[in-house]
């Protein structure tokens, strides 16, 4: 069944993809496009992204008050021919052939008139569908130069992307041919020289490639190692990471001493003839003085915030500590009745700046934790020990994020945890212990954080033992 445009009224053909011949309107065969009313006449519903550049064509229909005009005009030209050349030869007719020679005249002026006219209006009207179809040609032609470009800068995009994820190795290449050429020229120096040193010019040769393929080797992974910083921003917390002395842990200590963390920072004299609870401290206190890495430094202040928390009624689960590097950004999620936080901690130096990409991630995560859980309504918190640029901020604050800036790690927090069981059993915990960040402090159970071991020991804690698996009797 025939159906009309949407916008004119023409008639149009639905069984292909065109353009209204009356008025330029796109018209596409999926029936999705398309919403009729009552009367079955299609209305077509414009696609909200592709926008389709029509051409142009302008009307030059010629108007019956036009033609009749040039008509009119001519048909005056022609009898006023007629009458000047052709009145003389009527007087020498006989009266009663004038008449009949004017009507002759007459009818001579209207055909002449009429085919004048006719050959005006398709010779105008050849000159102006020529103009229209040169126009539409030209349209046509500069639409295809932008789809070509369009093209060539989408491949371009395609090519660079892929590119840059590989390590831009094609660029590389190019270096390398470079160098190639400048070492082979060293090499043929050397090969040539007036006292040729034929050896060492090869040696010279090999070495250069072994230089040029270890080069390409190292540039290819920077890039590589750029280009995943630049998508994954909690890369960057893992960079320059100091290496923790492991001098003391190889000393001779026995199985079991080995299995008590203290041992890592104690000398095997000291942990022999230290009591437990001297000791103990004696390795708290070089647990906060050691060099630590990046990575633990930001452990550190993830516990830092927990506890915080953990202060104010929240039970909070050390999610960024035991997922690693699947946390997907949230370091720590909150709840305290029906509230829910996600949080993420940064602690850089002073001298950093957090940019929007750390916003982005810890709104992504955000909305996916939001996503999997409809029935809670959580809350995303950002914490750093620096500051954030102004574009980050702005973009934490169009996306609902509450932020923390500047806000440093206490060293001194109290950060033993003291535990009270399911059995009633009273347990202290170091931050270096095995169920460290698996306890939650309860302060309404009589639970506590506190600075010192003699403290701990004083309430009637005992330190926890190192948790060793569920065993299968045999």
């Amino acid at each position: 069944m025939g159906n009309s445009c949407g916008k004119c009224g023409h008639s149009i053909d639905t069984n292909a993809n065109y353009l209204c011949p009356n008025c330029g309107q796109t018209f596409w065969q999926s029936e999705e496009l398309f919403r009729k009313n009552g009367d079955h006449t299609p209305q077509v519903r414009e696609p909200e992204v592709v926008e389709t550049k029509h051409i142009t064509i302008p009307d030059n229909t010629t108007s019956v008050s036009q033609y009749l005009g040039k008509f009119i005009g001519l048909l005056l030209a022609w009898a006023f021919g007629i009458l000047v050349f052709g009145g003389w030869i009527i007087t020498l007719f006989p009266d009663n052939y004038q008449t009949f020679l004017v009507v002759i005249a007459g009818v001579v002026a209207l055909v002449g008139a009429s085919y004048s006219t006719y050959s005006g209006l398709v010779s105008e009207a050849a000159a102006q569908e020529k103009a229209r179809l040169k126009e539409a040609e030209t349209q046509i032609n500069e639409s295809i130069v932008q789809t070509n470009a369009a093209n060539q800068e989408i491949e371009i995009l395609k090519s660079s992307i892929k590119e840059k994820s590989a390590g831009f190795p094609t660029l590389l290449e190019y270096i390398a041919t470079y160098e190639k050429v400048r070492d082979d020229y060293l090499a043929g120096y050397l090969a040539h020289k007036p006292h040729p040193a034929l050896s060492s010019a090869q040696i010279v040769k090999e070495e250069a490639r072994r230089r040029r393929e270890a080069e390409f080797q190292n540039k290819k992974t920077k890039s590589i190692i750029e280009y995943y910083e630049s998508i994954a921003p909690f890369l960057l917390d893992f960079k320059e990471e100091i290496i923790e002395d492991e001098d003391i842990a190889l000393q001779e200590f026995t199985e079991e001493e080995q299995a008590d963390p203290v041992s890592n920072f104690l000398t095997k004299e000291e942990y022999r003839k230290l009591p437990s609870a001297q000791r103990n401290q004696m390795a708290l206190d070089r647990y906060w003085k050691r060099p630590k890495s990046k990575w633990l430094i930001g452990r550190m202040y993830e516990r830092y915030i927990g506890y915080l928390y953990e202060k104010e009624g929240y039970d909070v689960n050390y999610h960024g500590i035991f997922q690693g590097y699947e946390d997907l950004g949230r370091d720590l999620i909150c709840n305290k009745g029906k509230n829910f936080l996600i949080v993420q901690c940064k602690h850089w130096s002073q001298f950093k700046t957090i940019h929007e990409k750390h916003i982005f991630q810890l709104f992504g995560t955000f909305f996916q934790y939001k996503d999997a859980n409809p029935d809670k309504k959580p809350k995303a918190v950002f914490y750093t020990s620096t500051s954030l640029s102004d574009l980050a901020r702005r973009f934490a604050n169009e996306l609902d994020i509450d932020l923390v800036e500047n806000c440093k790690m206490d060293t001194s927090y109290p950060c033993i945890k003291c535990n009270i069981g399911k059995n009633k059993e009273k347990i202290y915990h170091l931050p270096f212990d095995q169920q460290y960040d698996n306890t939650n402090i309860e302060i309404k159970k009589g639970e506590f954080y506190c600075s010192t071991v003699a403290e701990a020991e004083k309430a009637g804690f005992r330190r926890a033992y190192r948790w060793h698996g569920v065993r299968e009797n045999n």
